[in-house]
């Protein structure tokens, strides 16, 4: 006797019709061959091992850490198998993102047969303790303060631009104001070093610029003169391109939409750029000598700088304001010749040197050199763009539920900060733009953040008066900072990782250690 069945149900046939997951990595995935191999130097580390065919990321790590006697301190790192170019082309790096198998093997760049080499690169060869503490709370300006600057080689020296028409550079050793840079005669709305420490740049409401020696804070000659209106973003040359026997130049951005760029020692404006519609906000000098530019004509430009200055490239996506733009390789280019030593080079050429080898370390990749860039603006949104190569971005970063004030790749490149109105900050894939996590914890707006040198913490300033230290590794909090009695406009992370200094609009400038 035939059985009756009953019709599928509702929730049968919905669960028919749906897709079958798909089971992303083989069960029994062989074993397969592999050695580490250094980055920098090439030499092998322990001898040949198997190890399974899906290792992750993590357990890579703990294997390399065993065969180097770091077990007991870990040090992290990050992977790539080199793959062999075909018909005589280069070989190529391929990042090891989560697992061996999803990163390798299943796009069929190697096999389970194949000797594979992983290359390992140390994300940092020290660690920043989070700060922890307000070691000093210095009073000297009058009036708000709007920006800071570590300088590039030492944590003992900030620059600070205020509302009451003054810079100070303040010795952070003995928690006093050094020098008061006066001249202009309205307020200073961005600092910048230059890469060798030896000029500040200062830009003002009074429509100029002004040159200063550090060491004795004088000014170097008079102002800078030719914009019309408020200066916005100062930005120096990359001091690797900068030719023998001269001093970096500098590009600044002005509410009246154009960029000039300076000589600094004859202090003779080069070229003026003009094409924006609008307000320049942010400007950054790259280290392949183009210089990009963000505005409120909601474009960014790219200029070449050694071809004349013409504008080689139009990036069009954005549907508001563009308020800040960062670059994969801003770290390097910042800290110039130095690292977190703050060892000084003998000589013009070895610092020049120093400066190749810092800004290749974080853009050269598969034996190209890349400069990614991360654009913010009052759309809500950021984009991720590889300006060199397209005009279209490689993808839209959306979340943010209101304006995107900053944004900040971490030194290595590997990750992207945003700080927006809405309160949060998020983090980001910094090679594809991918989303990886929001941190909450400020109750106003958050206008800056900074990065570690070792990029493992990251520290932010609010509207709320606090700041807070946010640790990358577990993507939470990891020290509030209570302290400043108004909004805190401006933090920076020295690059030695001993200091933290943040201002804002109770006109004291706070240095943070642990």
């Amino acid at each position: 006797m035939a059985t009756l069945v009953p019709p599928p149900s509702k929730k049968q046939r919905r669960q028919a019709q749906q897709p079958k997951e798909i089971d992303l990595m083989p069960k029994d995935l062989p074993n397969v061959l592999v050695n580490f191999q250094a980055f920098d130097s090439g030499e092998a580390v322990g001898n040949a091992v198997r190890v399974p065919g899906g290792i992750s990321e993590k357990q890579l790590e703990e294997l390399l850490n065993q065969f180097s006697g770091n077990a007991e301190d870990p040090v992290p790192y990050s992977f790539s198998c080199l793959v062999t170019g075909k018909n005589g082309q280069p070989d190529e790096m391929i990042d090891i993102k989560d697992n061996l198998y999803n990163s390798v093997l299943k796009p069929g760049l190697k096999t389970t047969e194949d000797f594979l080499t992983i290359v390992f690169t140390p994300r940092a060869i020290f660690k920043v303790k989070p700060v922890t503490r307000s070691s000093s709370a210095i009073a000297g300006h009058g009036s708000t303060i709007l920006c800071s600057a570590f300088a590039p080689n030492t944590s003992s020296r900030i620059v600070t631009g205020s509302g009451d028409n003054t810079a100070r550079i303040w010795d952070c050793n003995t928690h006093t104001p050094l020098y008061t840079l006066q001249g202009h005669v309205n307020w200073v709305l961005c600092v910048s070093w230059s890469p060798d420490g030896e000029i500040i740049a200062t830009g003002s409401m009074d429509n100029t610029v002004r040159l200063w020696d550090p060491k004795k804070g004088q000014a170097l000659g008079d102002a800078l003169r030719g914009h019309a209106k408020w200066i916005t973003s100062l930005s120096f040359e990359p001091l690797h391109r900068v030719k023998p026997g001269n001093r970096p130049r500098l590009a600044s951005a002005s509410k009246d939409g154009t960029i000039k760029i300076w000589d600094t020692i004859s202090r003779n404006c080069l070229m003026t750029l003009s094409g924006h519609t609008n307000s320049v906000s942010c400007i950054k000098w790259g280290g392949s000598g183009i210089v990009y530019s963000g505005s409120h004509d909601k474009t960014i430009r790219a200029w070449d700088i050694d071809g004349g200055g013409k504008c080689t490239n139009i990036l069009k996506s954005h549907a508001h304001w563009v308020n800040h733009l960062s670059l994969s390789t801003d770290y390097a280019l910042r800290i110039g010749p130095f690292d977190h030593t703050g060892e000084k080079p003998s000589s013009p050429e070895e610092a020049q040197i120093k400066a190749l080898r810092n800004y290749e370390k974080v853009a050269k990749k598969n034996g190209h050199l890349e400069e990614l860039m991360v654009t913010a603006s009052d759309d809500f949104t950021m984009y991720l763009w590889n300006p060199t190569k397209a005009t279209k971005p490689i993808i839209r970063m959306t979340g943010h539920q209101k304006l995107v004030n900053h944004v900040a790749f971490s030194p290595d490149g590997r990750y992207i900060v945003s700080a927006s109105f809405d309160n949060s900050i998020k983090l980001w894939d910094g090679r594809n733009g991918n989303f990886l996590a929001t941190f909450r914890g400020h109750v106003a707006s958050v206008y800056q953040v900074a990065w570690s040198s070792d990029c493992r913490l990251l520290v932010s300033c609010s509207k709320d008066t606090t700041l807070k230290v946010w640790d990358v590794k577990t993507k939470k909090l990891s020290v509030d900072l209570p302290g400043h009695k108004d909004e805190v406009y401006t933090v920076d992370w020295s690059v030695d990782g001993k200091r933290v200094c943040s201002a804002g609009k109770d006109k004291m400038v706070r240095i943070w250690t642990h």
